[in-house]
């Protein structure tokens, strides 16, 4: 079974987000999908925003709200998540766009929406990039693995050397092109 969807996993705060936002500048081909960003205030994370590549972004998670979704001191709203960030991923689907997943996560987990587009997303025709929590659950066990998935470990000290590998793989399992190094 040829891999189609490579996800990338690793410690918190160790560059998977970064590493994936590199990754997309430099390919060379369409994509559609979001990423997870921190919100801070006075040099604090305060919360986490969806944004897509479209450019269109809402709140995911902010301390202090009063939410039933919880993870650690974040109070998890859905709604960003499953109208801007699950309608990105659909829309690229459509155009059969390279899809962006940031990421596969604790927050995002509460939806089921988010669930089912992110199956529809590795099951369909499209090639996905991702991020996905080190963390073990029952979702997220699942989709690391899959025969048709890839996943690479992070590690902030190895960040040049890990994308250098991700791109090497890239190039020579699909016809993607890089902008230059």
């Amino acid at each position: 079974m040829k891999i189609k969807n490579i996800l990338i996993t690793g410690k918190p705060r160790c560059g998977k987000t970064t590493l994936i936002k590199q990754l997309v500048k430099e390919l060379n081909i369409p994509a559609s999908g979001f990423f997870t960003e921190e919100i801070r205030e006075k040099g604090e994370r305060t919360g986490f925003k969806i944004v897509t590549l479209s450019g269109k972004e809402g709140l995911l998670a902010k301390k202090d709200i009063n939410s039933k979704f919880k993870v650690s001191k974040y109070g998890v709203l859905l709604n960003a998540l499953e109208e801007i960030g699950v309608k990105e991923l659909e829309k690229g689907l459509q155009s059969h766009a390279l899809i962006v997943i940031d990421e596969i996560g604790s927050m995002e987990l509460f939806s089921e929406k988010f669930k089912k587009i992110v199956l529809k997303a590795l099951d369909g025709d499209c090639f996905v990039l991702g991020t996905i929590t080190i963390k073990s659950d029952p979702f997220c066990d699942m989709i690391k693995q899959r025969k048709d998935t890839k996943i690479f470990f992070l590690q902030r000290e190895k960040f040049d050397e890990l994308k250098k590998e991700v791109k090497k793989f890239l190039n020579q399992n699909y016809k993607i092109g890089f902008v230059s190094d």
